[in-house]
């Protein structure tokens, strides 16, 4: 449907003169490659995991969506600078002659075609960066079509020639702030920064309230891809506690994957700081979780 109604755009911009159409041409252009990109990489994503790539293809998905984003910056660049041109151009008497009944038609039919492509991804759009990306490249081109149609009364009405190139830069613009969310949200991943909706704080003390746990270090909590957190911690226990370890892990293992939905986790038992030779990653815990838990800790030969 998308790739379709680009080749309408295309001939529609060439007859017309409009820049504004040519440019949403471009971006519909990377929208047929966004989706078809995201149907590749979640394909590839479940493939099986092997001793090579212990995680799979999952973060396909994620190489795939910042392409997807990066490609909307590319665009826009490519529009501003055509825009610039043009606009000169006008300004030394020479502007682009546009029709606008030819820009109206098309740009119609676009937001129509965009409004129902937008539909079909939005339902797993909040699943998956991947399909979020395609769809950030769809609402950039509701936006674009929407300008596309304001274009096209203003040179009808006034004969506004001055209206297509700025109307295609403020889609540019608009394509960059719809894609800056997407691609902080793929840098985070990338960094392997935990999840903006998981406080470790929080998590580290719900463990420590676990009977026989003296202390969370060496915490790490990441996002390996959309819908895919992992988490390792070493947990430090009271060598006294008469408890069965074996329940305490089932205990700490079920709070963290049932109470704050993080997929893998890997926790190692500790009865002394001599059992880990890790970074401890303590310091930026101890601060928020000493004024909670008034608990003293224990003290370890190196932190980080």
């Amino acid at each position: 449907m998308t790739t379709t109604f680009m080749v309408v755009e295309v001939i529609g911009g060439l007859l017309s003169g409009s820049l504004a159409l040519v440019a949403d041409a471009g971006h519909m252009l990377t929208d047929s490659a966004a989706i078809g990109l995201a149907l590749f990489a979640t394909w590839i994503a479940s493939r099986p995991a092997s001793a090579e790539r212990t995680y799979g293809w999952e973060r396909t998905e994620v190489l795939a969506a910042a392409a997807n984003a990066l490609s909307l910056w590319l665009i826009s660049a490519w529009i501003g600078w055509e825009a610039y041109h043009r606009i000169a151009q006008g300004l030394r008497g020479d502007p682009v002659d546009i029709e606008g009944g030819w820009v109206l038609l098309v740009g119609g039919i676009g937001l129509l075609v965009n409004v129902v492509a937008a539909w079909m991804l939005h339902a797993s759009s909040g699943h998956s960066l991947n399909v979020e990306g395609a769809l950030q490249h769809v609402i950039a081109d509701i936006m674009g079509s929407v300008a596309v149609i304001v274009s096209a009364v203003l040179i009808l009405l006034f004969e506004w020639w001055w209206i297509d190139p700025v109307l295609s830069v403020l889609i540019a613009l608009l394509i960059l702030a719809s894609s800056w969310n997407l691609m902080v949200s793929i840098f985070d991943v990338l960094i392997e920064a935990t999840p903006e909706d998981l406080d470790v704080y929080a998590l580290s003390a719900d463990l420590e309230d676990v009977p026989g746990v003296t202390i969370v270090h060496d915490i790490h909590v990441w996002t390996v891809t959309s819908g895919y957190v992992s988490m390792t911690a070493h947990i430090l226990i009271d060598p006294d506690h008469s408890g069965d370890r074996s329940e305490m892990l089932s205990e700490l293992t079920r709070i963290v994957k049932q109470e704050y939905g993080i997929s893998h986790v890997t926790l190692q038992l500790e009865t002394s700081a001599s059992d880990c030779s890790e970074d401890h990653h303590l310091d930026h815990l101890v601060a928020r979780r000493h004024v909670r838990k008034r608990r003293k800790l224990p003290t370890f030969g190196h932190s980080h």
